[in-house]
């Protein structure tokens, strides 16, 4: 296949679509230096991605197989009379981007560069993965089990369904990641959430002390018996989302929104568990009457501050 050839077409129907190549990545959840790569020449999408692609772009599927110039940089010109056509471009067969498995358990992956990979349903289990950068990958169904991954980059990586199973995070950073029904149940305290919609998420019985949640949004998340003492979780955003039996000693929900929230005590109705549920702030916080109603029934919290919405 002439890859300048797709590469040229795309980048004109990007143009077209006035996308920038950041634009365009960001909705297939890839990085902007793919997309350089594929309009470049230099490689190619996959059939699944052409398909998206052409969602995107709004044309045909067909429209990456029909004749243009041979040189890329033609593409806005069209044929000259003297100028024969190129031949038609074959999109790839499906059984040619079947992937291969890649064995990836108990291997030194220490500072890899995955960022941009694509790899589904991937295995890593008992690898070192410390400071390993896999930026814009898609990891879909992808599996992290007993892993070293601190100071990892997942920073704009497609983390749909994946699992990480007593995974140290520490300082790793997901940076617009997509994390939808991930779950989490982490070593180690200090990853850093920013700008990441958690959906159908479950981070259950994990410590997330000192782990930094920045401009979130949480909806239908699980925090049960989650150890979240001291967490600050001021201004953000939590739709049908559940801290039952997780310890919130000295939390922060202040300025936050909260529809739908369950708040369940961690242990039996003792002295213990209303004194810590009294250290929780939420001032200035918007909650929903249902969520209001069930907090002051705790008959502990100050809900002297809070708007009900």
């Amino acid at each position: 296949m002439d890859t300048k050839i797709i590469g040229g077409k795309i980048a004109k129907a990007r143009k077209t679509m006035s996308l920038s190549q950041a634009q365009l990545a960001q909705h297939l959840f890839i990085s902007p230096q793919a997309v350089g790569k594929w309009e470049r020449g230099e490689s190619m999408p996959d059939i699944t991605t052409f398909s998206r692609l052409a969602d995107i772009l709004g044309v045909d599927l067909n429209y990456f197989s029909e004749n243009l110039p041979a040189a890329a940089g033609d593409i806005s010109s069209g044929n000259s009379p003297d100028t024969q056509p190129a031949a038609v471009v074959p999109l790839p067969a499906a059984s040619q981007e079947r992937q291969v498995r890649i064995n990836l358990t108990a291997i030194d992956l220490q500072e890899s560069d995955f960022a941009g990979v694509v790899l589904h349903k991937g295995k890593f289990k008992a690898s070192p993965l410390r400071g390993a950068n896999f930026s814009g990958a898609d990891l879909t169904g992808s599996t992290f089990d007993v892993a070293d991954a601190r100071e990892a980059s997942f920073d704009g990586t497609n983390l749909t369904d994946c699992s990480f199973s007593v995974t140290d995070l520490t300082d790793a950073s997901f940076r617009k990641s997509i994390v939808v029904r991930t779950s989490f149940s982490m070593s180690g305290q200090g990853a850093k959430f920013t700008e990441v919609n958690l959906i159908d998420a479950r981070l259950n019985k994990t410590d997330l002390r000192k782990t930094i949640f920045e401009n979130c949004v949480f909806h239908n998340v699980d925090f049960s018996h989650c150890d979240l003492r001291g967490c600050c979780f001021e201004g953000l955003t939590f739709t049908g989302v559940r801290f039952d039996k997780s310890a919130l000693n000295d939390a922060s929900f202040k300025g936050a929104t909260l529809r739908n929230v369950s708040f369940i005590l961690p242990f039996s109705v003792t002295n213990k568990s209303y004194l810590a549920m009294k250290t929780v702030s939420f001032d200035g916080a918007l909650m929903d009457k249902l969520t209001y109603t069930a907090l002051k029934g705790l008959g502990v919290v100050d809900l002297s501050k809070v708007t009900i919405i």
